[in-house]
């Protein structure tokens, strides 16, 4: 063949080629088919997520969104305690400022209020970086990172990344978006275990949400990128820049978007956070505040559930300055004088104690005890102990509202003569009840006010009885005394029945308020986001006469001034009170007040082993007996002193009933027959009563005198008292009641 054949051969084989089209790949990946295939695909993803929009539906919230914690304030707005598993607090958006909203706004998402909630480039990008491993998404607007934090997890996955983008898009049609923007500001994590905005506001700046402004507003934003890392404490000195840079970034933006005036951004400094430290817990004091208030919320009908899933927000009636100045004296007049490691009987001493606002029945400081995390169960609060002779004065005001007499028919007042003898069997009732007095002392004819100021047990066994039992009950409960294991005995003139400082402080409260019942109230207010507690009003109606309370005031402040409480008197208050100390010296207790407080302190021997139980309090930071004019009266008036802010010229206004009957010079004596024994008791061949009998341990002052004046004492003694060795007692004993007395 020659070169002009071959040619043309040639020349016809690519003729057929063309005539037969492309082959192989070629043929495969023509235009058109690589365009219909895209459309194709579009309209099959397309499909797809019509069919996930109908198919995906916007679930309930998650378990952790939901959760909140219980935040309890003091009166004056200071966080006491934080209690739940996360700390969060839900706050309504108009509590935001609005600068600081926008602040959110301009570092997240710039487009919030006109997007549809999705960015669907961010979200592939997303989704590209999950896919390849390459670390954190990113891209999400606001709604986006509501919906994940609220409805679902923090996982990174492709899934839940699909989930957020069909839910988003829902919520962003059925929600407003200041809803979803309070929504974000509640559940976003700011670092140091903050969830929300006002967890968060606190952790940083020590503030509620609603005071932060702008600058600070610009930090938190910023922190929501990355909350560990650009927490000023613990960022490097790289990290600090970045964090301020970011800041700068999010105050430009608001500038951009007309949200912020220049001057005003141009004038801002960066807010340095505050130093980390731990959320307010329930150690020392705040763990019995914070039972005290939920036990109290329980009987005002807020069921436990509703309390346990958290998000309330509890304003207490307690006084910062008096809460700290209870802890001071407590620390001060006590436990700087136990040995709770090297004494054993220092190391069974519990005290507590229950403040009390007369007018308003305000809570306004408790001592439960050294801490609620080393001793959680209460010593204000707790009823296992009997309060002896600071019921005396319930017994008295018995007779005065009953309008009682004695057996020999004499009207019962300050000036009624009782007889005042150890052991002396109690008339008008079947059996035999002899209550022996403190170290068996016998003091022959005596007024009821000696026996106030003496607390003598025989003239106060006969006067419940002179009253009616029942009678007595009945104003005990109507001050306040608790019904449970109440006993309609003669003994309940010695304080047998169990009961709290919370209830002898409303008890002495009520007195205090002339007679209109106080019920002590922890708690000022509770609220939740969408509901508050309605609370009842702690002062009540008229229980005793004012002729009555006052009456008793006037004979309690004789008590104080010559008697067994004369460790709380002072020129710079006037005052009322009652020691007791229950039988075997099991319990101590002072329980007083000024016009202005009414506040109850007592100290309880409690066995350190386990199961407890009660044990004596003799030997009390080595001294005798640890009686209520010892410990309880100094704490008593070290506190009062304090929370007075040093005194007060408040004076008692008294309507005293005035009943004219002889009032003899008492004669002390000791009867042979009676054991000198601090902490004698009474047989069975002695008592037909079958309850214990105890016996008050208080050490007195000066001779007694007659009805005290209502007036205040301006000049006090001055120097050491020192009460007069009596049989039996050792100078261990009298010791511990000596102090300087207070100017």
């Amino acid at each position: 063949m020659g070169r002009a054949e071959a040619r043309q051969a040639r020349q016809r084989g690519a003729r057929r080629a063309r005539k037969a089209g492309p082959s192989g790949i070629r043929r495969f990946f023509t235009f058109r088919k690589i365009l219909g295939t895209f459309f194709g695909l579009c309209l099959l993803a397309m499909g797809a997520f019509v069919v996930a929009y109908m198919l995906v539906p916007v679930p309930e919230a998650n378990a952790e969104a939901k959760l909140q914690s219980n935040v309890y304030k003091s009166s004056d707005g200071r966080i006491l305690a934080r209690e739940g598993k996360l700390n969060r607090e839900i706050v309504d958006l108009e509590k935001i400022p609005t600068d600081v909203q926008y602040a959110f706004v301009a570092a997240e998402n710039k487009t919030f209020f006109e997007d549809s909630g999705v960015d669907v480039k961010g979200t592939l990008r997303g989704l590209k970086n999950t896919v390849t491993g390459q670390g954190k998404q990113g891209g999400s607007t606001i709604t986006q990172q509501y919906v994940k934090n609220y409805y679902l997890t923090q996982d990174r996955t492709v899934t839940r990344k699909l989930k957020e983008l069909v839910i988003s898009l829902k919520v962003d049609r059925n929600k407003d978006k200041s809803e979803i923007l309070a929504g974000y500001l509640n559940t976003s994590y700011f670092g140091r275990g903050a969830y929300g905005i006002q967890a968060a506001a606190q952790a940083y700046y020590g503030v509620d949400a609603e005071k932060l402004n702008v600058a600070q507003g610009a930090y938190l934003a910023s922190l929501v990128q990355a909350p560990s890392r650009f927490d000023w404490a613990v960022a490097s000195d790289d990290t600090r820049e970045a964090v301020t840079n970011r800041w700068n970034y999010v105050l430009n933006n608001m500038v951009e978007e007309s949200w912020l005036d220049k001057s005003t951004r141009d004038g801002l400094k960066f807010p340095v956070p505050k130093e980390p430290k731990a959320a307010p817990g329930l150690s020392g004091q705040a763990g019995y505040i914070v039972e005290a208030a939920k036990e109290e919320l329980a009987e005002q009908g807020l069921d436990k559930a509703d309390l346990d899933a958290g998000g309330w927000t509890i304003t207490l009636n307690i006084d910062s300055k008096r809460q700290k100045a209870l802890e001071k004296s407590v620390q001060e007049q006590l436990e700087d004088d136990l040995d709770r490691k090297g004494n054993k009987v220092d190391a069974t001493v519990q005290a507590g104690a229950t403040s009390v606002d007369p007018k308003t029945g305000k809570v306004v400081a408790l001592y439960g005890g050294v801490s609620a995390t080393e001793h959680w169960f209460s010593n204000a609060t707790r009823r296992d102990y009997q309060p002896a002779s600071t019921f005396k004065p319930v017994v008295f005001a018995a007779a005065l509202d009953n309008g009682s007499e004695t057996q020999d028919g004499n009207p019962i007042g300050l000036n009624t003569v009782y007889d005042g003898t150890s052991k002396r069997p109690v008339e008008g009732i079947e059996g035999r009840y002899a209550p022996q007095n403190d170290l068996g002392k016998s003091y022959g004819p005596v007024s009821v006010q000696t026996s106030l100021n003496r607390s003598i047990n025989s003239a106060f066994a006969q006067m419940a009885v002179d009253v009616g039992l029942d009678e007595v009950k009945d104003t005990a409960l109507e001050l306040g005394v608790p019904d449970k294991n109440f006993p309609v005995r003669p003994s309940i003139a010695l304080g047998t029945m169990g009961a709290s400082t919370w209830d002898m402080a409303g008890v002495y409260a009520t007195l205090d308020n002339h007679g209109k019942k106080v019920t002590p109230t922890i708690v000022a207010k509770a609220e939740h986001k969408d509901r508050e507690v309605e609370l009842e009003d702690p002062v009540g109606s008229q229980v005793i006469s004012r002729e009555t309370a006052d009456t008793v005031t006037a004979g309690l402040t004789g008590v104080v001034k010559n008697g067994s409480g004369i460790a709380a008197k002072s020129s710079a208050y006037e005052a009322a009170g009652k020691t007791g100390t229950s039988e075997d010296n099991k319990s101590a207790w002072f329980a007083g007040y000024t016009p202005e407080l009414a506040t109850v302190v007592a100290l309880f021997g409690e066995s350190p082993k386990d199961g407890g139980g009660q044990v004596s309090l003799t030997g009390t930071a080595e001294a005798g007996r640890a009686n209520g004019g010892g410990f309880p009266a100094r704490i008593w008036a070290d506190y009062t002193l304090g929370a007075l802010n040093g005194g007060s010229d408040a004076e008692f206004d008294l309507e005293v009933a005035e009943i004219a009957t002889p009032d003899p010079t008492p004669t002390e004596t000791e009867s042979e027959s009676e054991d000198p024994s601090p902490t004698p008791t009474e047989t069975e061949s002695e008592s037909e009563d079958p309850s214990p009998t105890p016996t008050d341990t208080e050490t007195v002052g000066p001779s007694p005198t007659d009805v005290p004046s209502p007036t205040k004492t301006v000049t006090p003694p001055t120097g050491t008292f020192t009460p007069p060795v009596e049989p039996g007692e050792d100078e261990a004993d009298r010791d511990e009641n000596r102090r300087p007395l207070q100017p």
